[in-house]
């Protein structure tokens, strides 16, 4: 940073940026072990983890393993989810359903008391717990906060907006903060013995997402910026049922109705997924996506027809859904709904080990923003939570084990709210466009050009290099990538390729393919420490 520091303020422990799902639960699994959670908005509201409708898998039911569940993930991947992070994932999951359990976190049950389960797209059995049908997310997020807001080891701090990491001696040491006094903006360094980004993902750089404005990759940039490795940049999910609507985040619809049978349907009533795939509006998340861009591109409307499937249950079952689409004038249980794909999940970000840990000393990632290798080319639907809160466990454990707090020093500062610039509009627009669900070389050179050109008009702002990284590793990964495979999908590579390998870049790398030298070839391997 060239800028003057205002303020240097000393944690004891651990720094997590991020209080959704991934930093609260990992917070409380870190306890008593001291942790300060930089977060964008109060807990429990904050970044994608409270809007996430669907649920949680694991192998909680009667007749369900651990076994089937590592493997319905591992087919969904299309050939690139690492096999082990599979396996302890769906190994370790009904442990942290019990975690859930006990921090209060009020799952759907049967008549007999045992969990409720359904089933979601490209699952083989029903396997995702629900809370209220589809408010999994909003009251993991609650529980959680309740429990972090009470627990002592656990300081929160709002309205700073992390910008930079702090290295010394090429270890991770801290990260560099704005925070508001009045009208005026001042730089704090927050030193910390472990930081540990839980930033969430990128889909607010799209023009159409689910996602939250917060929610815009600067985690990942950070980490690119400072010289981390990154895993599978190209690797963008849609969602295939986010309702067509003026929104900004645009409201989704559950892949759970769905699940119960709900179809889909163009303006005429004909329905068009038994053509395209085996298991029609259950097939993988990429292929359901695709076919409803597709329809819409051929002039066609498509409608969410849960008419059948649902009916009067619908404000019931269904309360987040339902509300969304009275407040637009749809009522689900007897019209159906309009639906068009939108950005919901990156399966790539920061590249990190069964631990947590990145490539970078004294840096750990945890959710979203973390690629563990679970996802592969194509997340299975209800991982997202479950992830969040294995690898929570385990960067938790480790940090305990391998750390020791220190004390701190330094007055932490109750700013005024720092609000942080949104993402331009013009970037948004050319990741939608260039980078979306079907993409081509020209069009990703063309991004690669309006993503350069926002880098010099902003100059060395530190927020929108952030953004402008993190699609810029997007976009060279997808060019690098001459295949179609799971979230990412070339017109001019339809094909799928016979070895599948993983995407390991740096920052370095991407600008060696931005500028046009090595885009002939292959990215060399960097190793996860």
């Amino acid at each position: 940073m060239t800028q003057q520091i205002d303020n240097i303020i000393d944690t004891k422990g651990a720094l997590i940026l991020g209080a959704g799902v991934a930093g609260l639960f990992t917070a409380l699994k870190l306890a008593p072990f001291p942790a300060v959670i930089l977060a964008d908005a109060h807990p429990g509201v904050s970044g994608s983890s409270a809007r996430a409708q669907g649920g949680i898998a694991a192998s909680v039911a009667k007749g369900d393993s651990w076994q089937s569940h590592a493997a319905d993930t591992i087919t969904a991947g299309a050939g690139l989810c690492d096999s082990e992070i599979a396996a302890l994932v769906a190994r370790e999951a009904p442990d942290r359903i019990e975690d859930l359990i006990r921090y209060g976190v009020p799952f759907d049950r049967r008549a007999d008391g045992s969990l409720a389960v359904g089933r979601e797209a490209a699952h083989s059995t029903a396997r995702i717990v629900h809370i209220g049908g589809d408010r999994a997310g909003a009251e993991v997020t609650r529980a959680l906060a309740e429990r972090a807001l009470e627990t002592p080891s656990i300081t929160v701090m709002e309205g700073f907006h992390a910008i930079e990491l702090a290295l010394e001696n090429g270890r991770v040491v801290g990260m560099f903060a704005r925070i508001s006094a009045g009208s005026v903006r001042r730089l704090v360094l927050l030193r910390a013995s472990t930081v540990i980004l839980a930033t969430g993902g990128l889909g607010a750089l799209y023009a159409v997402s689910t996602n939250p404005p917060e929610t815009r990759g600067e985690g990942l940039g950070m980490a690119a910026r400072a010289g981390a490795v990154i895993a599978d940049p190209e690797f963008v999910q849609f969602h295939p049922t986010a309702i067509a609507v003026r929104r900004d985040p645009a409201p989704l619809a559950t892949e759970a109705l769905r699940g119960q049978g709900a179809i889909l349907v163009d303006e005429t009533g004909r329905r068009f997924m038994p053509a395209v795939h085996a298991d029609a509006e259950l097939a993988p998340r990429d292929i359901v996506a695709r076919a409803i861009h597709r329809e819409l591109v051929a002039g066609h409307s498509v409608f969410l027809d849960c008419r059948q499937a649902v009916g009067e249950r619908f404000a019931k079952a269904f309360p987040t859904v339902y509300a969304a689409c009275r407040a637009e004038g749809i009522d689900p249980a007897s019209q159906p709904i309009p639906v068009a794909p939108a950005a919901h999940y990156h399966m790539g970000g920061i590249a990190t080990d069964k631990r947590g840990r990145s490539s970078l000393s004294g840096l750990w990632a945890v959710g979203e923003c973390a690629a563990t290798g679970l996802h592969g080319a194509n997340r299975l639907a209800s991982n997202s939570l479950l992830e969040a809160l294995v690898f929570g466990a385990r960067v938790a454990d480790d940090v305990r084990a391998t750390v020791a707090p220190r004390p701190g020093h330094g007055a932490i500062p109750a700013p005024d709210r720092y609000a942080a610039a949104p993402v331009p509009q013009v970037l948004r627009d050319t990741m939608t466009r260039f980078a979306g669900l079907e993409r081509d070389a020209h069009g990703l050179r063309q991004a690669l050009g309006t993503i350069g050109q926002i880098e010099r008009a902003g100059g060395h702002e530190a927020s929108l290099l952030n953004m402008t990284v993190t699609a810029k590793m997007v976009v060279t990964a997808a060019l690098a990538r001459r295949e179609s495979r799971g979230g990412h999908y070339r017109n001019d590579y339809p094909s799928t390729n016979g070895t599948p390998a993983r995407t390991f870049m740096t920052l370095a790398d991407a600008d060696k393919i931005a500028a046009g030298h090595s885009a002939q070839t292959p990215l060399k391997n960097h190793a996860v420490r």
